[in-house]
């Protein structure tokens, strides 16, 4: 049985963690026929007024955006050879607002969390403002974490929920 909580404060810490050290995440989104799509990649994290917002610099690839366009639900996974885990069940949303593609330009290349992120100017040349930049932000409604040392000595998985009913509890 996991332990859950409303306050995302209790997880913040261990899901941080295990995002800096696993760094890449399987992004997983759904067809319109709900068939499951994944990808690996790179997001990046912050705490906002106590919740946790990701955010992924990223091509608008035909299937990512039809995907999100026929459901905003998206699940984000990292898993280490330790046997720690995190997932982040999200609404994700396209933003193309320039200060905060900005501001996240800056996030991924001082790191966030410490040690996650790269220079985005390897891929986008002409910088924040380039018209191949784009950005998603994911608003978790559900994060889960849990340890190989959790697993092992049996100890539940710490479970945070924005809201019980949107995120399936």
């Amino acid at each position: 049985m996991a332990t859950t909580t409303r306050e995302f404060s209790a997880v913040a810490d261990d899901f941080l963690r295990t995002v800096a050290e696993i760094k890449y995440a399987t992004m997983t989104t759904v067809d319109g026929l709900g068939r499951p799509r994944a990808r690996v990649l790179l997001p990046i994290w912050e705490v906002v007024d106590g919740r946790p917002v990701g955010w992924l610099a990223s091509f608008p690839t035909r299937v990512k955006k039809a995907h999100l366009a026929a459901n905003p639900h998206s699940t984000l996974s990292y898993w280490a050879p330790s046997q720690n885990t995190a997932s982040a069940d999200a609404v994700t949303a396209w933003v193309e607002d320039p200060e905060t593609k900005h501001a996240v330009w800056e996030l991924y290349r001082k790191g966030s969390p410490r040690g996650v992120g790269y220079d985005p100017r390897a891929y986008w040349r002409q910088g924040p403002d380039d018209p191949g930049y784009h950005l998603l932000r994911f608003d978790p409604f559900r994060v889960q974490v849990m340890s190989g040392r959790d697993l092992a000595t049996g100890r539940p998985a710490r479970i945070w929920v924005a809201d019980p009913v949107q995120a399936g509890r």
